[in-house]
């Protein structure tokens, strides 16, 4: 793949009652393909089309989210990421800074989540879940504040230093697609909003 190939990839095709059985929406679901394309277009170099749709991905999270889902603040960071990447620059502290605060903020949210059920058919393995549900759950809550706290500080990272930012390369539309859970559910949503966050890493601190 070439610096200016977008990575495709087959769209996902759900019925309604799949949908509500996840406690998904069409809205969800559109966020996150909505989404995909931003970073795809901005992963290949098409940058005003990631703007474009990146703003269509926000105005969807303004319209549809709550204040404290991290879609939304991953919505805002990466509009203001596409927007710094066709030369305007003005309001990439800002958003980034508001993205952020919703990222904090989104702990009420991730708390909510249910963990995911264990997609094996043994019954031993059913049966061990449910015996040991609460431990289950906290090894998931753990690895989903580690999703926040990673954006957390990739987003702290460009709000203080916005002219770190840089051009993203197609592994990360790549990584996004070979860790995607191939369920509909709690923990999609919220690795969705980390792995399709268009902020670089941090850098270690020294």
């Amino acid at each position: 793949m070439t610096m200016f190939e977008k990575p495709t990839s087959a769209p996902e095709i759900w019925s309604l009652q799949e949908l509500v059985n996840a406690g998904w929406s069409q809205d969800d679901l559109s966020w996150e393909a909505t989404s995909e394309e931003a970073v795809a277009a901005a992963c290949a170099g098409d940058f005003e089309q990631a703007k474009d749709k990146a703003g269509s991905a926000l105005r969807l999270a303004r319209e549809t989210f709550e204040p404290i889902d991290p879609r939304l603040g991953t919505s805002l960071a990466n509009f203001g990421i596409c927007l710094a990447l066709t030369g305007d620059k003005n309001d990439l502290a800002a958003l980034a800074a508001k993205a952020l605060e919703t990222w904090r903020g989104a702990h009420p949210w991730i708390a909510r989540m249910q963990a995911p059920r264990v997609a094996r058919s043994s019954m031993f393995h059913l049966r061990m879940e449910a015996l040991h549900r609460d431990t289950y759950r906290a090894l998931w809550q753990k690895r989903w504040n580690a999703i926040a706290k990673d954006a957390a500080t990739r987003l702290e990272a460009l709000r203080d230093n916005p002219d770190t930012l840089i051009a993203p390369d197609a592994a990360v539309f790549t990584a996004w697609r070979r860790e995607r859970p191939a369920m509909l559910n709690d923990t999609r949503k919220l690795l969705a909003a980390g792995q399709l966050l268009l902020a670089p890493a941090a850098e270690p601190r020294s």
